[in-house]
């Protein structure tokens, strides 16, 4: 057999162009479904049939189950489902995962596809220049799929031809006639390969290469997709490797029902395989005998005698990943709070640690899901409001904390801690959005990160204005200052109209998609409250230092403090304004398509 280094290259780009097909189509996928997807995620878990149910759809619909798994392990990640809520999911998201297997299976060798691809992107690529981002959406998705098939067809005439070597042949056929250790040796090979390349998908395209070529024979292609079955869970378990606990729980359920289950299959594997599936391919879907395809081969066949036994050969591999998928769910899915204890028993969660920088959501290692790394964030920003709020409220305490003792001490100190810490969070929470937006997003959802942007940094200057305020503090007592009881008292007023309008941000910031509309104008109201409060206390303090009520020094220290209030309110108002600006652009949105459907729906009662 004459197989060049050359010809190797090209059957590993051929490995390459199939697994970019399936990148580009389920990014695709993921922008054209957008907020959908996500609030598809976010309602579907009310019970486990619903997740079930989910896991399936979404799966389907983005053609990864690596995929959709990394986005279970982000919503656990961001608390946004619970872990016995993500194992539903999973179970139902290792089935839909054979709807590809069905893709391949059908339309990559019993139906001439290839005659459509060239025309396909023709229609495809001018997609990508529409101003409207869904068309594009749509545009890639096509494009990923011809990429796809166009890759499957390229590995197919790249794969070595091994009838022409005898000997190589021969050491094959060795491997697959040991049962049970041909069996465990071939699926140790599909975990392996599923690992390297991280797609259970192309371990398919691959496995059904080997078993139309009649290298391998039906049962030994159905163990190297056992193998990729486990051998898939690689992704959610990287993915979660900079996640917090909950995170690495979903993934290690992941990886445990996926063991579990092809450990239940090896026991029965020869009578499932051999007898079950064979009879459903050959007597209930009329599609031939999958194992003769293997033997048509050992007897000499070749070209177009072998067409009849290809289809039978595919289908029944997608018949076996089917089937094993349903009776994988039918088994686990009554055991899903069992399985939880164990996943909980297996990985405990850490004691609670002292208070420090440290992210409570968001990772890089889960940077796979671009437009659900956004809901990640926003849960973030609002554990860094919420930060931030607590540090206003040791501010309160700081100015009536007697100098003289060490809890004023402790508290300056904690909050110069919050500070640094503010500063590390703002720089993190940066960073992940600014690698988020180098991801493939829709164009709302790139207009939403950098609204968050800008409100990180505006919780940031809030977290300074409250720093300054410690420091006011500290500078007044050093120099001698003093404030008056009326000094403290409209302080005191000036704090508690802020922390109500930080509160209020809050509530916005902890719900951004259904802010309503009594929360904006109170939030406006707040702030036209404390620019006319500062305003007239601004005023007083030139009378009473006029009047001699308190010394010159005492004043500016007095005033320095109301004015970083005032800081903090415009600072709020900010955040504010970005959360309005995505409110009207949502309800714009929504405005114009019901105003499309209208004139639809006109259009047709006039025609």
């Amino acid at each position: 057999m004459d197989y060049s280094l050359l010809d190797f290259f090209a059957l590993l780009g051929s490995v390459c162009l199939f697994l970019y097909g399936m990148k580009v189509m389920s990014e695709g996928l993921q922008k054209a479904a957008g907020d959908r997807l996500r609030s598809i995620l976010n309602a579907m878990t009310r019970n486990r049939f619903m997740g079930v149910a989910t896991g399936i759809l979404i799966t389907a619909l983005i053609q990864s189950s690596s995929a959709s798994t990394v986005f279970v392990v982000s919503f656990v990640n961001a608390g946004l489902m619970s872990l016995e809520q993500s194992m539903a999911v999973i179970f139902g998201a290792n089935l839909g995962s054979t709807f590809t297997s069905w893709i391949v299976a059908i339309l990559g060798f019993k139906v001439n596809i290839n005659v459509i691809l060239l025309p396909l992107l023709a229609l495809a690529v001018p997609m990508l220049f529409f101003k409207k981002s869904q068309v594009k959406s749509i545009g890639e998705t096509l494009i990923g799929f011809v990429f796809l098939f166009m890759g499957l067809a390229a590995i197919s005439a790249n794969v070595p031809d091994l009838s022409k070597s005898p000997e190589l042949f021969a050491a094959l056929q060795n491997y697959t006639t040991m049962g049970y250790g041909s069996i465990l040796l071939f699926m140790l090979v599909g975990i392996v390969v599923t690992m390297i390349i991280q797609s259970s998908a192309a371990t398919f395209a691959i496995v059904l290469i080997l078993g139309i070529k009649g290298w391998i024979p039906f049962d030994m292609a159905c163990a190297m997709m056992l193998g990729g079955n486990v051998g898939t869970t690689i992704t959610p378990l990287l993915a979660s490797l900079g996640g917090n606990t909950a995170a690495k729980k979903a993934a290690m359920g992941h990886l445990m029902y996926n063991i579990f289950t092809a450990v239940l299959m090896l026991i029965f594997f020869i009578p499932f395989t051999n007898s079950l599936i064979v009879w459903l391919t050959r007597d209930v879907v009329h599609a031939g005998d999958p194992t003769a395809l293997y033997d048509a081969v050992q007897k000499g066949m070749s070209g177009e005698a072998l067409k009849p036994f290809i289809g039978s050969m595919s289908i029944g591999l997608a018949l076996w990943h089917t089937v094993y998928n349903i009776f994988s769910l039918l088994a686990m899915i009554w055991f899903t709070k069992q399985y939880v204890k164990l996943v909980n028993w297996l990985i405990r969660s850490p004691k609670k640690e002292e208070e420090g920088f440290q992210l409570k959501y968001i990772q890089g290692g889960l940077l796979n899901a671009s437009e659900l790394n956004i809901m990640q964030a926003q849960k973030e920003i609002l554990v860094f409001a919420e930060r931030v709020d607590r540090m206003l409220g040791l501010v309160k305490k700081l100015i009536h904390t007697n100098a003289d003792t060490d809890e004023f001490n402790a508290i300056y100190e904690r909050i110069r801690k919050y500070e640094d810490i503010s500063d590390h969070m703002e720089l993190e929470i940066a960073n992940y959005l600014n690698k988020v937006v180098e991801g493939r997003l829709s164009v709302d959802a790139k207009i939403q990160v950098a609204t968050m942007l800008r409100c990180v940094s505006e919780i940031e200057s809030i977290a300074d204005s409250c720093n300054n305020i410690g420091r006011s503090q500290l500078r007044k007592i050093q120099n001698g200052a003093h404030f008056g009881d009326e000094n403290y008292k409209n302080i005191n007023n000036m704090l508690k109209l802020v922390s109500e309008a930080m509160s209020n941000m809050i509530v916005m910031l902890s719900d951004i998609d259904n802010v309503n509309n009594d929360d904006m104008m109170r939030s406006y109201d707040k702030e036209r409250e404390i620019n006319k409060y500062r305003n007239q206390l601004r005023t007083e303090n030139i009378e009473n230092i006029n009047q001699l009520k308190y010394p010159y020094q005492a004043g500016i220290f007095y005033m320095d403090i109301v004015c970083e209030c005032e800081k903090i309110g415009d600072y709020i108002i900010n955040v504010v304004d970005g959360v309005n600006e995505l409110r009207r652009r949502k309800l714009a949105d929504q405005s114009e398509a019901e105003e499309s459907i209208k004139m639809e729906e006109a259009a047709k009662h006039d025609d």
